[in-house]
Parts: structure tokens; C-alpha cells; sequence
């Protein structure tokens, strides 16, 4: 039967919503689903053959993705990440790779029978890590800072290295095999160098100066971006053959470190096109790699995998990270992942068709191989990875704290009630006369703004998932609302009701899209907990049971009035009363909620009219409060 071209194309896409979604659902990389899905429907199912759906633009199209893909990760690289890792990050890109290639070259050599020639061209193209798997793979591992940024930038920077050192193995390869001097190879090398650097700097300066002036307007920021990274990349490769790679990577580099420049603008966009492109990459390159050509290699081929993962790695990080501050668990973790990606399956399958084309021996096992290395890799790091970090200790705890946004009664009240669950918290405010009393409780704080360009940098949230904005400016809360989305998702994102909700006419509230999830309960909002909290109402801990349930809970004592903020599961995880869920916790969860008598709940009733509520406010008004 034969499959019209726009039914597989929209084939594709629904494969790879699919693999994502398994992916999440048991939390590991996506590239391992995608990469089987791949097989399945090409090779084994014979429904999609790439060679025949999109002819001679297939390869193009793969380089112009693998393109964005690398400049979306470059734009991730700021320089301050590799203060105490710049040796360990220099090493891991210098070095560390020959030491990589070696040992892949000299074991298809010996073990597979692969001419030297041919063996120096595969450790060169499986020599790269890639941040289309190490990204992903850094989600579910979650591994301490410095190992999660050594990882990151070996991953972005080594794929353009990779790539020119593949095209040097190639033109030297071609240039031997066909009478051609070895001064052709070195200067094909120089000129990728020199080429890739000049373009990608004078592409990243050029944007920069356009962004920074404003001269490109909002709504055509992300078109402007990426046609800009295609030009930079097409440019480069017509000045000089595989030279694009870099270009592209140093482009997104220089972008990134310079100030005034909306990089966050631009990783929005492009870290949804990177996801889209990635997935059918790997589906469309895995559709043209038949299993029975991996199994052809039999034996000696997993036993150069074995190679590469429990002696070339090892031997790369024991050489990069020598006489660098991390530890022992740190290094033993780096040691352990390194997975291969996309541009060790593209530039193997341009490559295994050309030299086919020149009939060089076993040149035909290239691409299986290659791929039988990135399978391997990414299911094995994939199951154990996690596991590792957490037997090292070399992981972040898991992100189930709290950001808090305000160290002012309200705030310092709620975070100590948590902190004596044992649950993380991080109090986050300006004003150091209200910090130094969340210090004086043990309460752990960060003195600035949330907003900040500091707080990006040095603001420390490991083990914290979810934000709190319980600051006394309701317009404060919804800026770091705003903030808050990018980095923990609008669904962890939370803020109590403003209160300018009881005007009717809802002039001053602003559209519910920017507030995040509204806690507790209509009408609590700041003033009202401070009032609550000043007449000498308590925040308390109560556990329920099958002989005292959650209703019970909220009617145990007609003179008093119980406001649920969070209940705690068993596992002593906490979760926000907030008014878009109906939380009916069960016997065994903790309840934690505000104690309060009515006769004080009714003086607090009218915020506004309030005498206490008004000096509260004035107060607020300084020019330090949170």
C-alpha cells in the first residue's frame, strides 16, 4: 500500500508526541524511544524510507535542524557557569577528546578489523556527546551544578569539534586513497577553523548590536533569529565545506554572554523548534538503519562499546578533571555519562554513502555501527545514570521545596511551618531588616531581588520545585509570577488573591494568564493573614485519621476558624490548597493550616478599615519591603 507524503509527514509527528510523552510518563531521554520508534516503522514496518520522501533535500534539511539545534544550546552557555571549571571544560573539548578517539579507533581496529583509515574516522564521529542527549538526560538525572555544567558545555562544544575533526579524517582519508598530498587535509582544517570563527562572530556581533538597539521588533524577533542562524551556517559551509557547525555554536556563545541582549526571549521559541526538530531527526535517520545490519557485527562490536564507555571515558575525565576541585563522586559521575547524539548519526550517514561510492572496505558497517554505539550509550546511561548519581551522592536532592518570594510576617510564618516539616524552603527578599528575622528562625534566605541578574546566576534553588509570591505588592508578586513559569512551570507557580478582588468592576486585577495559581482560599489574602497572624492566630501541624478526617478537620471547634494552606502526603511531599483544586486530603497526610478565633477573624474581616491593616500598609510602602 502505498503511504501519501503528507500522511507521513504527519506520521512522523504524532510518533514523536508519542515517544516524548512515554519518555516523561517513565522519566527517561526521549532519544531512546524515538530512535526504536525510528527502526520500527522504517526498516522493520517499511513504511517510511526518508531517501524516498524527501530525495536529495533529506541530508540539507538534517544539517540546517542539527544547526539550530546546536545554536539553541549555545545560547545556554554563560561564562560565569565555568568560574571553577574552566580547566575541567577545556580539557574535557582539548585533550580529553583525542584520548576518546584513540581508544574508539584503536578498538574498531583491532576488534572489527576496520583499516586505520577508516577506524581514525569513526572514533572522530562517535567522539562527540551532543546536547541533544546530555539536555535531556540532565532532566532526569538532575546532577549536582558543576557536573551538570561540565556535562552541558562538553555536550554543545564538542559537536562542532567533532564534526571538523570527522571532515579532517574524511578529506584525509579521500586524499590518501586517491594520490592527493597531506597538506590538502591540514588546510582544509585550517580553513574550517578560521572560517567558522570569523562568521559566527561577526553573525553573533552583527544580531547583537540589532537586538540591542531594538532596530528588530518583538514579533519578528524569533524569525529574524533564525533566519539569522541559517545564513550564518549556509555562509560558513559555501566559504568552506563543514564549517557551519562551529559558526553557528560560537554565534550562540557570543549572544549569550553579552549583556542586553534577550536571550530568554529567544530560548523560549527556540527550545520548542530544538524538541520538534530533534525528535524527527532521530525518527527519520534511525527509519534507515535495518536491525539485521546492527546484528551483522556481532560480538566485537559490543565489546568496542564496552571500550569506549569503561575505558575511553573514564580515561578522558581522569585526565580532564586532574587537579580540579571536584570531588571523587563529581568525577566518578562525569566518568559515567556520556551518551552519543545527532551529529554522530548524521555526519555517519553522510559519510557511509561516500565512501561506499569510493568502495573502501567495511565502510558499509560505519553507520550500523555508529549507531549501534548511540543505542548502547543511551539505553545504558538512560537505566543507570540516575541510580549512579544517587549511589555517589552526586545528585540534587528532589525539587519538592519551596521558593518564597518575602521574608515578611505572612512569609516568614509560612516558611518556618514548612521548614519544620522538613520541607526546603529559601526566603527571598530585598529588605535585610525582615531577612535577618527569617535568619534568626533558621530559615535558609537569599538577600535581593528574585528578578534580579544576580539571583540568575547565584540564586541557589536545589531541591526547590515550586514558588510562593507572598510579598505585600500584588504587582511584585505577578512580575515574579511571570519570572517564576520559565523556570518551574506554570502549574508550581503560586500567589495569594490579590487584593483588589473585591472590587467589583475587576478595573485593578490583572489577567489570571500572568498570576499563577491563586493559594488558599477567596478573601485570604496578605493583609488578612497579617491581621490573622498580629491578633494571635498560629500556623499548626495536624494529623489526620480514619477517627478524624479532613471535615472533621475544618468543623473541630465552632469558635474558632481553620484555614488550610498545605497538606502532606505520607510521603511527606506538600501540596498547596489553592482554589482551583478541590484537595480532599485522606487519614495519614498531615494538614497544615492556620488557627485563628473568629472573634479575631472578624475583626479582620474589613482590611481596608482597619487600623492595624493601614500602619501595616504604610509600612509596606518603604522603599526595601518585599
Amino acid at each position: 500500500m502505498t503511504i501519501s507524503s503528507e500522511l507521513l509527514l504527519a506520521s512522523i509527528g504524532v510518533i514523536a508526541m508519542a515517544a516524548q510523552w512515554l519518555a516523561w510518563k517513565l522519566r527517561v531521554p526521549a532519544i531512546l524511544f524515538l530512535l526504536l520508534a525510528g527502526i520500527a516503522v522504517g526498516p522493520m514496518a517499511g513504511w517510511l524510507n526518508p531517501d524516498e520522501l524527501f530525495g536529495p533535500l533529506l541530508f540539507p534539511v538534517v544539517s540546517l535542524a542539527v544547526a539550530v539545534i546546536l545554536f539553541e544550546g549555545s545560547l545556554t552557555l554563560e561564562f560565569h557557569q565555568t568560574r571553577d571549571l574552566k580547566q575541567v571544560v577545556r580539557r574535557l573539548v582539548g585533550g580529553g577528546v583525542l584520548i576518546t578517539w584513540a581508544v574508539a579507533a584503536g578498538a574498531v581496529h583491532w576488534l572489527l578489523d576496520f583499516p586505520w583509515d577508516l577506524a581514525i574516522l569513526f572514533g572522530a564521529i562517535t567522539c562527540v556527546t551532543g546536547p541533544t542527549v546530555i539536555a535531556p538526560l540532565l532532566k532526569t538525572v538532575k546532577p549536582v551544578a558543576p557536573v551538570a555544567h561540565a556535562l552541558r558545555w562538553e555536550g554543545i562544544l564538542i559537536d562542532p569539534i567533532g564534526a571538523i575533526l570527522a571532515v579532517l579524517s574524511y578529506d584525509l582519508m579521500v586524499a590518501l586513497r586517491t594520490g592527493l598530498e597531506w597538506g590538502y587535509a591540514l588546510l582544509s582544517l585550517g580553513g574550517t577553523v578560521v572560517t567558522g570563527l570569523c562568521i559566527g562572530i561577526g553573525a553573533g556581533w552583527l544580531l547583537a548590536l540589532l537586538l540591542r538597539r531594538g532596530w528588530i521588533p518583538d514579533s519578528l524577533l524569533n524569525l529574524s533569529v533564525l533566519a539569522s542562524v541559517f545564513a550564518a551556517f549556509s555562509l560558513s559551509n559555501a566559504v568552506q565545506h563543514e564549517s557551519g557547525l562551529l559558526a553557528v555554536t560560537i554565534m550562540g556563545i557570543w549572544l549569550a554572554n553579552r549583556p542586553g541582549v534577550p536571550v530568554h526571549d529567544i530560548l523560549e521559541f527556540k527550545e520548542t523548534l530544538s524538541q520538534i526538530l530533534l525528535s524527527a531527526l532521530f525518527i527519520l535517520l534511525a527509519a534507515r538503519v535495518a536491525p539485521g545490519q546492527i546484528f551483522s557485527l556481532g560480538w566485537p562490536a559490543l565489546a568496542v562499546l564496552v571500550c569506549m564507555l569503561g575505558i575511553g571515558r573514564p580515561l578522558k575525565v581522569l585526565y580532564a578533571t586532574w587537579g580540579s576541585k571536584l570531588n571523587w563522586r563529581e568525577r566518578g559521575l562525569l566518568a559515567w555519562i556520556a551518551p552519543r547524539g545527532i551529529v554522530a548519526a548524521a555526519v555517519s550517514a553522510l559519510f557511509a554513502l561516500r565512501l561506499e561510492s569510493l568502495d573502501v572496505p567495511f565502510s558499509e558497517r560505519l553507520l550500523p555501527m555508529t549507531f549501534l554505539v548511540i543505542i548502547g550509550t543511551v539505553i545504558w546511561q538512560s537505566l543507570t545514570a540516575r541510580p549512579m548519581a544517587r549511589l555517589l551522592k552526586a545528585a540534587e536532592p528532589d525539587r519538592v521545596g519551596f521558593l518564597i518570594s518575602g521574608a515578611n510576617p505572612v512569609a516568614r510564618a509560612i516558611g518556618r511551618a514548612l521548614h519544620e516539616q522538613n520541607i526546603p524552603v529559601r526566603l527571598c527578599d530585598s529588605d535585610w531588616y525582615s531577612l535577618s528575622k527569617a535568619r534568626m528562625l533558621g530559615l535558609p534566605t537569599y538577600h535581593g531581588s528574585p528578578l534580579s541578574e544576580h539571583a540568575q546566576h547565584n540564586l541557589d534553588t536545589n531541591g526547590l520545585g515550586r514558588l510562593l509570591a507572598l510579598g505585600t505588592r500584588d504587582h511584585v508578586n505577578q512580575l515574579i509570577m511571570v519570572r517564576g513559569r520559565d523556570e518551574f512551570g506554570k502549574q508550581k507557580v503560586f500567589s495569594l488573591p490579590l487584593s483588589q478582588d473585591d472590587d467589583p468592576s475587576q478595573r485593578h486585577a490583572v489577567d489570571p494568564e500572568y498570576r499563577g495559581r491563586t493559594l488558599f482560599a477567596p478573601g485570604v489574602g496578605y493583609w488578612k493573614l497579617s491581621a490573622l497572624l498580629m491578633a494571635g492566630a498560629q500556623i499548626k501541624a495536624t494529623r489526620l485519621s480514619e477517627n478524624f478526617t479532613f471535615q472533621q478537620y475544618k468543623r473541630q471547634d465552632r469558635n474558632r476558624q481553620v484555614i488550610p494552606l498545605f497538606a502532606l502526603n505520607p510521603k511527606g511531599y506538600a501540596i498547596p490548597f489553592t482554589l482551583d483544586q478541590d484537595l480532599q486530603p485522606e487519614a495519614g497526610w498531615t494538614v497544615i493550616g492556620l488557627h485563628a478565633a473568629n472573634s479575631e477573624s472578624a475583626a479582620a474581616e474589613d482590611p481596608n478599615k482597619s487600623e492595624v491593616i493601614t500602619n501595616l500598609r504604610a509600612v509596606s510602602e518603604t522603599p526595601h519591603a518585599a
